[in-house]
């Protein structure tokens, strides 16, 4: 009788260890599962994202140059055209981020400052320039700041911005929908993101 309970009792143990080890195997495979698809996901999001606008002014450059004192003045200056075609991007393959699958958080480190590119057309027209004061390449570098400078406050005040920060909410926003749908949790830096609408708060 004894032998026999004593065998039931080895039995039950080690359909209970076979058990127990079949459940932790179980949960570790699907954590390495859901790890690797947040992984995926993150080298999926990871692309460039530009925002492009197209800017035209119009700009009269002069300048004075005194000659022996105030006896003789020499004048140049030119009306210039300038179209510019500017991009706002991110580039989301240098975003830092952290997965930890014991306690199954993703936490987003970093997120990369958005690059501003201006790049301008010129258009000369009515140019004009005295003998003694010629269009040098000082002038035309002085043009081309004075254009970036008025381009990058006219980029500020428009939502050129905004949109590029609206496209970079959206990209990250499938970072919450994952991580969401998985029973994860999505932090950025300390802070934990409960709705896609904390996304739209964020500090870029």
């Amino acid at each position: 009788m004894r032998k026999i309970l004593f065998g039931v009792i080895i039995t039950l143990v080690v359909l209970f260890t076979f058990k127990y080890c079949g459940e932790k195997r179980e949960d570790t495979v699907i954590l390495k599962e859901n790890s690797a698809l947040i992984q995926e996901q993150i080298k999926n999001v990871g692309k460039l994202i530009v925002t492009e606008g197209h800017f035209s002014e119009v700009f009269t450059y002069k300048n004075s140059k005194d000659l022996f004192g105030d006896l003789l003045s020499a004048e140049k200056k030119a009306l210039v055209v300038v179209n510019a075609e500017v991009t706002v991007a991110y580039d989301l393959s240098q975003i830092e981020f952290e997965v930890d699958e014991v306690n199954k958080t993703l936490t987003i480190l970093s997120i990369p400052d958005e690059e501003v590119k201006i790049n301008p057309d010129f258009e000369y027209y009515d140019v004009q320039a005295d003998y003694l004061n010629p269009f040098e390449a000082k002038d035309y570098n002085d043009i081309k700041n004075m254009v970036n400078a008025t381009l990058s406050k006219k980029i500020v005040a428009s939502d050129l911005k905004a949109n590029a920060k609206n496209r970079l909410i959206s990209e990250l926003s499938k970072f919450y929908i994952l991580t969401n749908s998985l029973g994860w949790t999505l932090k950025y830096n300390q802070n934990e993101l409960q709705s896609i609408n904390d996304l739209q708060g964020l500090k870029l």
